[in-house]
């Protein structure tokens, strides 16, 4: 089955302890896309500036990404700059420019309103809400959100988390959002607002996954080589929705086996600055990885 993802494109300018880069691909719908594409047909929406480079554009498509719908708008690309210090968990921002962001009022094709897993990036949840509204017949809806919406778009996030399947937060914006630093309590909380599941990423140290069922923590991956660290939810919330999309289940296994391979996608995405990495990733890199992880949390029942 197919991918919908609508999200930001950018271009990014990022200072880290292992290297300086500017005016690299980056976005949240574009690091989502491009992990789901390396498990499921995927189509991405967002806008893109006529300054958009077209080598950006011929790399989308060079996997397999359908462009068809992206928003093309007079004015400069979404621009993010940021830095990171030893604490890669934590991004600084010294510079956001909107530009055709601002200007940017989703509309889905027609073709595209009945893809039946859909991921909605971190963007505006007033878009997010547009977006659902276009909707027809989704199997799985998945949003994510950042702080900055936690802050000046409460009530449309109460509104999202009422209409997805899964809400995907880091830690810190869980207990922001639910007011409680206890994270299981945060999560029931989101639970009886109206979502089906709710993902909580936390980094190098894995993610928890809640639902009505109970809760599962999957264990990442311990990556040693660390560049930058910019769109590793993104890759996350992609991989999941990808895999769930490419076997059509959403079995409580299954969701499982998305999320490590959710954890798994972001620990190769820090390993460079932007999309590089994923320029040069083999399935099979991805599959060793997966079974590293796997096999790194196996442990015995206790006997007697």
């Amino acid at each position: 089955m197919s991918v919908l993802i609508v999200g930001t494109i950018a271009l990014d300018s990022i200072k880290t302890p292992f290297g300086e880069k500017s005016e690299i691909l980056g976005g949240s719908g574009v690091y989502a896309s491009v992990a789901a594409s390396f498990f499921a047909p995927t189509a991405l929406i967002g806008p893109v500036g006529r300054d958009f480079p077209a080598a950006h554009m011929e790399f989308l498509r060079s996997r397999q990404i359908d462009l068809s719908a992206l928003h093309r708008l007079d004015g400069p690309t979404f621009r993010w700059g940021g830095y990171y210090e030893y604490d890669m968990n934590q991004a600084h921002t010294v510079e956001t420019k909107l530009n055709v962001l601002s200007q940017f009022d989703p509309i889905v094709p027609e073709p595209l309103r009945s893809t039946p897993f859909v991921f909605l990036a971190n963007v505006d949840p007033v878009l997010q809400l547009k977006v659902i509204d276009q909707l027809k017949g989704t199997k799985l809806l998945v949003a994510d959100t950042m702080n900055f919406w936690i802050e000046s778009r409460r009530d449309a996030l109460h509104e999202i988390v009422k209409k997805v399947d899964f809400m995907v937060l880091n830690d810190g914006e869980i207990r922001q959002f639910m007011e409680t630093p206890n994270i299981p309590l945060a999560a029931r909380r989101l639970l009886e607002l109206g979502c089906k599941g709710v993902i909580v990423k936390k980094g190098e140290h894995g993610a928890l996954v809640f639902t009505a069922r109970g809760c599962f923590s999957a264990p990442s991956f311990p990556q040693e080589q660390l560049r930058d660290p910019t769109g590793a939810g993104d890759s996350f919330g992609g991989a999941f929705i990808g895999h769930l999309a490419r076997t059509g289940s959403v079995s409580d296994a299954n969701i499982r086996q998305a999320v490590i391979l959710g954890s798994v996608m972001a620990s190769f995405n820090i390993e460079d600055f932007s999309l590089d990495r994923m320029k040069t990733l083999k399935t099979k890199e991805i599959h060793d990885r997966f079974e590293a992880v796997r096999k790194s949390a196996e442990f015995a029942a206790l006997g007697g």
